[in-house]
């Protein structure tokens, strides 16, 4: 039995190592030997995102408000419970396991974005694959959900081009986003159930 663990853990070491060193050698290779020409629109994408993310869940309610569309004031909630469940599981994650960025870490990486604290996971990332999927669950438009998926996906390659990213924490950041919509989405759901209830109890009462 001991033996067993001993192997087991020797073999989770080689395996994390091995792991690690695919993750800078694919960083070193899109971020060293990255097309320049395209800096200039990958730091676009990845400075919009803020604004973008945390833009789309406003515009969304506000025109559904206005209006009078119940369909996109369900998308707005959505989006926005999304948004903000990621943020919290990423800014948790990050403190948990406060990994240093390439670019402290490897010296030959090149840094061309903002990227301050902590790297795993990608908080950009995480955000547009939260709303990306969040509408995504709400459309079944095949252009729609092309459309911003290969935002999110740019967003997340933009990331490890900038060199501010690996890309485990890219992959990491996507899995939190879409994790983030689905449970944002049934979170909602819960709540507009509940609301319904308690509307249909205040009718029964009065």
């Amino acid at each position: 039995m001991k033996k067993t663990c001993s192997w087991l853990l020797v073999t989770l070491i080689a395996l994390s190592s091995l792991a690690q060193s695919l993750d800078y050698k694919i960083m070193r290779e899109v971020n060293c030997n990255r097309h320049i020409c395209l800096d200039n629109s990958f730091q676009f994408i990845s400075n919009s995102n803020m604004y973008v993310t945390a833009g789309a869940p406003f515009v969304l309610l506000g025109t559904g408000i206005f209006s009078h569309n119940k369909n996109l004031v369900r998308m707005g909630e959505d989006a926005a419970i999304s948004f903000a469940i990621s943020s919290v599981a990423t800014y948790a994650l990050k403190n948990t396991f406060r990994r240093e960025r390439p670019f402290v870490t490897h010296k030959d990486i090149v840094k061309l974005s903002n990227g301050g604290g902590m790297s795993f996971p990608s908080g950009h990332t995480s955000a547009a694959f939260a709303i990306a999927t969040s509408i995504a669950l709400d459309n079944k438009q095949w252009y729609i959900r092309t459309a911003v998926f290969t935002y999110a996906g740019l967003v997340g390659y933009s990331r490890i081009h900038l060199g501010v990213h690996y890309p485990s924490d890219v992959l990491a950041g996507a899995v939190v986003g879409i994790a983030s919509a689905y449970a944002g989405k049934r979170i909602n759901t819960w709540l507009n159930k509940d609301k319904k209830a308690s509307q249909r109890l205040a009718v029964l009462v009065n």
